[in-house]
């Protein structure tokens, strides 16, 4: 028999070399990633001159990382964090959608009705549109023309802006082909209007962001005093750093006119993701590639994009407009997603996302 104090010995040995063959298993993978992540992004800022950037990695539906790099605001030398706030540019459209195929779960909205059913002042054109038509870029309507998308100009509400486009032609019959329309979401977010009987901006605070835990994500109006707002660049002749034109995005809110942080972009891919905001039924019916008329499949579905040459399959969004480049890529079946933002207007957000996914999927 050993003596009482040998078997705790024994014990205590045990339990160290337990603890000392578990805790590699888990603590490098986190450093490996945060490592990976500063050395990748320090890479492309440094060639791509990008002033501030912040990513959020999610794996198995948890915040993993969140990290602000470089400066926010240079005039200013104010750092980027996690909780810098960043236009989401055209990731604006994910919580249009959402919205829309929440009404449409409860019966409100129709996605093949006319869309003047929702929205009466649409003039009618030449051949009806559907809000599917809007969801998956179908519908004709056009996208930017000219300058418009330096508008400086100051829209009350939603229904104001379709003032710029509701009395042009359609491009063609809807479903024809696809044609990436921001206008089309703004078309989309009056119908959600006319759905929920609410104001477009208070539907998706009360039904979208606030069920995800979303703090930060708000219209970015230019009157508003938004704390920790990130300034913008953009880069002129001979690569030079120039501040971006000052443009108003109040006309396009459903389509490109929200701002937030990047955790809170982690936070709604999760919410989303995870059927939290949607049935499993109506994120598979998102997720999948629409087909034309002719029955040409696209890489859109219901307001996202699909990348299927990965298995199990990607589901994204970009965003770029002045002061901005954005990026949210999501893994459903392993719950993943990394949200990238910075304040440069050319920034490859894209391929780091699809990098950042590769260490965790």
């Amino acid at each position: 028999m050993f003596p009482h104090y040998a078997k705790l010995r024994v014990l205590l040995l045990v339990m160290l070399l337990c603890a000392a063959l578990r805790c590699p298993a888990a603590e490098p993978v986190a450093v490996d990633i945060a490592q990976a992540a500063d050395d990748k992004v320090t890479a492309l800022m440094e060639s791509q001159l990008i002033p501030g950037l912040s990513l959020a990695i999610v794996d198995d539906n948890a915040l993993v990382l969140a990290k602000g790099y470089g400066l926010a605001d240079l005039e200013n030398d104010v750092p980027a964090t996690e909780n810098t706030v960043y236009r989401l540019a055209s990731i604006s459209k994910m919580l249009t959608a959402v919205a829309a195929m929440q009404l449409a779960e409860q019966g409100k909205l129709d996605l093949d009705a006319p869309i003047q059913k929702y929205v009466p002042a649409f003039p009618k054109k030449q051949w009806p549109v559907t809000a599917r038509n809007l969801l998956k870029h179908q519908s004709g309507i056009r996208h930017y023309r000219g300058r418009e998308m330096r508008s400086v100009a100051n829209y009350r509400n939603v229904a104001d802006g379709l003032a710029i486009f509701q009395d042009d032609e359609l491009l063609f019959e809807p479903g024809d082909r696809f044609s990436y329309s921001t206008y089309g979401y703004n078309l989309l977010g009056c119908a959600i209007e006319g759905a929920s009987d609410m104001p477009y901006a208070e539907y998706i605070q009360q039904y979208v962001l606030q069920p995800a835990g979303v703090k930060t994500i708000q219209p970015d109006n230019p009157d508003t005093i938004i704390p920790h707002r990130a300034a913008g660049y953009r880069r002129g002749p001979g690569r030079k750093l120039l501040n971006s034109f000052m443009v108003n995005v109040t006309n396009k809110l459903p389509g490109g006119g929200w701002c937030g942080s990047v955790v809170d972009l982690a936070r709604f891919g999760i919410a989303y993701q995870s059927g939290k905001l949607v049935s499993a039924e109506t994120l598979e019916r998102m997720w999948t590639p629409q087909q034309t008329n002719a029955g040409e499949t696209t890489e859109s579905g219901l307001g996202c994009f699909i990348d299927q040459e990965h298995s199990p399959r990607r589901v994204f969004h970009s965003g770029g407009q002045p002061k901005v480049s954005t990026f949210l890529l999501l893994c459903p079946e392993r719950g993943c997603a990394v949200a990238v933002m910075c304040n440069q207007e050319s920034g490859p957000v894209a391929l780091l996302a699809q990098e950042l996914m590769d260490l965790i999927d």
